[in-house]
């Protein structure tokens, strides 16, 4: 895990996954991830991640990848919460109440919009709502 941390930090990355080879993505926010879950969910499965910023929507979508151990920089409480149950390997150097967005004004959009999600596939619904309008 260490050297993943280190090539999050060292190549300004925004996350990095290893399973069998490792790869590193710098999109912001949870695009990277989802892009992965939906089109490389194979490569999820047992991963290791390191990541910079770790909220609810990012907790959701590495449980429902089946992430076996993560490392992030930050975490939020409403991703602490889904992840307690969840059979993944979690550390962190820092807990916030929530992730914030990119002005420090308020709530992140995807912190916002799984605030009121219990499961993993609730946030997912939400996400993917948020990628479409993204889209359009």
């Amino acid at each position: 895990m260490e050297s993943l941390i280190r090539l999050l930090h060292t190549g300004a990355h925004t996350l990095v996954v290893s399973n069998g080879e490792t790869r590193t993505f710098d999109r912001r926010g949870v695009a990277d991830l989802y892009a992965l879950l939906k089109e490389e969910p194979g490569f999820l499965r047992g991963s290791a991640i390191a990541d910079k910023v770790v909220g609810k929507a990012a907790a959701a979508l590495m449980i429902l990848g089946g992430v076996k151990t993560m490392h992030t920089d930050v975490i939020s409480q409403p991703a602490l919460d889904l992840l307690k149950d969840a059979e993944m390997e979690v550390a962190y150097d820092e807990k916030v109440p929530y992730v914030i967005n990119r002005t420090r004004t308020g709530w992140c959009p995807m912190e916002t919009r799984c605030k009121n999600c219990t499961t993993a596939e609730e946030c997912l619904a939400e996400i993917e709502i948020f990628m479409n309008e993204k889209k359009q």
